[in-house]
């Protein structure tokens, strides 16, 4: 399986992570450093939220940007400013590219979906030019992602398949500090750095929160299909009073934090 990620609607991933991404992308794409005029692959692009950032933050730049979800791609295709950016359905260890197409190769939160991240890594070398670089990010899951933690923290504690899940959720790949600058280390590397990155989910209320879950999307989604309606039931009102926080319902607003790392094509 070349993704742990469940991709059932656009629209729901938007709501559920395509905004956030978009606010993650600006530090990222300032930590990853991008130049005029040069050749990058957007490696797991999704809906396109690091892919057209980029084109806002320089000029004349040969983009690329791959998925493995034809639902994702789909959407980014329709979007304004489409035409400059070649996108194709790939697997993120297996670029079907040549070696040294790219002077960059960039991901934004898909590495620790990917259970083979770090022949993934090793693909965003190989298409990198000797003196490139390739930059990831992913969310620290278990530590700073609190509109995460407090789904699978709820489900852990009010049925029986929730710490199990839990469990997985928190130990996805490369998500922990010091975990994603071994992985570049161990793939060759150099000149590596790693550091976080920090932005704030700002919900309307509990249903801009809660609808993608109950739609299905993404991995808490997949999981919250799987119960029965008891189960449902049970965990929408605990994750309910986690949101509310004892207040009522309206404008609430989570730290999200990312691991970033960055290395040199020797």
């Amino acid at each position: 399986m070349s993704t742990t990620f469940v991709a059932v609607d656009a629209a729901q991933y938007e709501q559920m992570m395509g905004r956030w991404s978009r606010e993650l992308a600006a530090l990222f794409i300032e930590f990853a450093g991008v130049g005029n005029g040069e050749s990058i692959i957007d490696v797991g692009c999704g809906t396109g939220s690091l892919t057209f950032a980029l084109l806002d933050a320089a000029r004349d730049l040969h983009l690329t940007a791959v998925d493995y979800s034809p639902i994702f791609l789909a959407a980014a295709r329709a979007k304004p400013k489409a035409e400059a950016v070649r996108f194709e359905q790939a697997d993120a260890t297996a670029l079907p590219f040549a070696d040294a197409s790219f002077d960059r190769a960039l991901s934004l939160l898909v590495l620790h979906f990917v259970p083979e991240s770090q022949r993934a890594l090793a693909e965003m070398r190989r298409v990198v030019k000797p003196g490139g670089t390739s930059a990831a990010a992913v969310w620290d899951g278990a530590g700073g992602y609190l509109a995460q933690r407090m789904f699978w923290d709820t489900a852990a504690c009010l049925v029986p398949s929730g710490e199990e899940a839990r469990k997985r959720a928190y130990s996805r790949p490369l998500s922990r500090k010091g975990e994603m600058k071994a992985a570049f280390l161990e793939t060759g590397f150099s000149d590596v750095v790693e550091t976080s990155l920090t932005i704030r989910m700002n919900y309307a209320e509990f249903a801009d929160y809660w609808g993608p879950i109950a739609g299905g999307e993404g991995p808490a989604g997949a999981f919250f299909q799987k119960l029965d309606a008891k189960e449902k039931a049970t965990i929408e009102r605990g994750v309910r009073a986690a949101f509310e926080g004892g207040a009522p319902d309206g404008p609430r607003s989570f730290v999200a934090s990312a691991w970033a790392c960055a290395g040199r094509v020797p």
